[in-house]
């Protein structure tokens, strides 16, 4: 059974030198270790070793055919969003990043979707470049951080930009970055391990508790990570909610597990019976395959332990590709090929 994965991470094998342009520093660069591996730096800072798959397509998509993929949803490394830098530089370097993107998706267009990367620290120069990304380059979404600086999805700034996204149906899709609490987590790898989920949780809860979803009722939004730790504490900011909802429903009267099944997730939970309780909670027709690929923390099995859980082949082919081509392309209808086409 193929399969759309809509959480893969790609980068430039060269980044210009954003420092030296910009005149002030923060900004990732590569420094090559060989053919097949580069460092991610910032500034003298090692940030990440990476591979060739990070960067080439065709390496890619011969790791596709052996996990059965069909497609990736290619995103920029969240790392690379580069919402604190000045705005109009932040353009700069997110236009360099979607032309890179939208470039891999023309020359294969039959293996790859795209989504942008936006300068959100200034929505206007956003909407903007969202519009140059969806008629200009054709990509089908965009990918946001789970916060942007000191603002959080609900903030009234950010609207424009998400009414601009259900304007040109452009899906989104939003990733932790820059994790709450990192300073006290330096050991265990805990910003990864516990700072992720929290951050999706706090996207979600910001969308939810700011109305946004009733706002733009045809925005289509998917969190990555199975969206964190938001699905086992519903019932935690449901009682929240309605035991107190002089602090929780101030902007939005409407309980959150009334939003369960308006957003869409990833699958990437790692383990069956949280993908069992995620299914039953979120719903069958709003978790999609998502493996974070290259990166090792992902699902580099190409879901190999969803194919073997006892779930119905209807199940697993909305998990594989049904939900993620809704969420991608709304009333789009599938090819009538589309699981029958040889890889």
């Amino acid at each position: 059974m193929c399969k759309i994965d809509i959480h893969t991470h790609i980068l430039p094998e060269r980044i210009p030198n954003w420092v030296e342009r910009f005149g002030y520093g923060g900004f990732i660069h590569l420094e090559s270790r060989s053919n097949c591996e580069a460092d991610m730096m910032i500034g003298d800072q090692f940030f990440r070793r990476i591979q060739s798959n990070c960067w080439h397509p065709l390496e890619r998509i011969a790791e596709m055919y052996n996990t059965g993929i069909r497609k990736q949803v290619l995103s920029i490394i969240p790392v690379l969003f580069n919402y604190w830098a000045q705005g109009k530089h932040g353009l700069e370097t997110s236009r360099y990043f979607n032309d890179y993107i939208a470039e891999v998706c023309q020359k294969h267009p039959d293996r790859y979707f795209g989504l942008a990367t936006l300068p959100l620290q200034d929505p206007e120069l956003a909407c903007q470049e969202m519009e140059r990304c969806a008629n200009e380059l054709g990509l089908q979404g965009i990918e946001i951080g789970s916060h942007v600086n000191d603002w959080n999805l609900d903030r009234v700034e950010l609207y424009p930009v998400f009414e601009k996204a259900q304007e040109l149906d452009m899906c989104v899709f939003v990733h932790p970055w820059d994790m709450m609490g990192k300073a006290r987590m330096e050991k265990y790898w805990l910003p990864w391990l516990v700072g992720m989920p929290a951050e999706t949780s706090l996207a979600i809860c910001s969308m939810i508790f700011s109305g946004l979803f009733d706002k733009l009722p045809g925005l289509r939004v998917a969190f990555a990570h199975g969206g964190g730790s938001f699905p086992i504490t519903i019932g935690r900011i449901k009682h929240g909610f309605d035991c107190r909802p002089d602090l929780v429903a101030i902007d939005n009267p409407i309980s959150p597990e009334k939003y369960l099944g308006r957003f869409w997730v990833d699958s990437l939970v790692h383990h069956p019976k949280s993908l069992e309780f995620l299914i039953d909670l979120i719903g069958e027709d709003k978790v999609a395959f998502g493996s974070d690929y290259p990166f090792p923390l992902g699902d580099l099995t190409g879901g190999q332990w969803i194919k073997e859980m006892p779930l119905s082949d209807l199940i697993k082919e909305k998990i594989n590709y049904r939900n993620a081509w809704k969420w991608l392309f709304n009333d789009k209808v599938i090819p009538s090929d589309w699981n029958t086409t040889a890889l």
